[in-house]
């Protein structure tokens, strides 16, 4: 009977292996999603900063066009085509620019609106087609052409 009882304590109490299985198991269920995490919110950081960047540049480039010789539009368009082609954002139409009463005229108010749609990262291109995965990022920036600038 003792012989019985002392087996039978052994094969309950061996759990030789089972923490290294338990910590695996859980390590993987927190650790990949705090991965992807991570992921999500970094591109989005990018994103905000770009766009951001991109916003401010236009404005730049509109305000400096008319002493440069440049088209104002064009001018915005480039810099905003650079700006979010250094975090390989891609847009087909990703800038609005207003200007009050209009580009050319000195101290006209210029505002430029610039967006873009971040695809989530690690999706598949067939999730895509089926569900939108795409996070909005936008930003808007505002400056004033300078008082010297020859008025057409």
């Amino acid at each position: 009977m003792t012989r019985a009882l002392r087996t039978h304590r052994t094969r309950a109490g061996d759990d030789a292996g089972n923490a290294i299985v338990e910590f695996l198991g859980v390590a993987l269920l927190l650790l990949v999603p705090a991965v992807y995490l991570v992921l999500v919110v970094g591109r989005l950081q990018a994103a905000s900063f770009a766009v951001d960047g991109a916003a401010r540049e236009a404005v730049r480039a509109v305000v400096a066009a008319p002493t440069s010789g440049f088209d104002p539009e064009s001018a915005a368009v480039a810099a905003v085509q650079i700006a979010l082609g250094d975090q390989k954002l891609v847009a087909d139409d990703p800038l609005q620019i207003t200007c009050v009463p209009t580009c050319d005229t000195p101290d006209a108010s210029v505002i430029a609106y610039v967006s873009v749609h971040v695809p989530l990262p690690l999706v598949p291109a067939f999730v895509q087609d089926k569900v939108p995965l795409e996070v909005p990022v936008a930003a808007t920036a505002q400056g004033r052409v300078g008082e010297l600038v020859d008025a057409p």
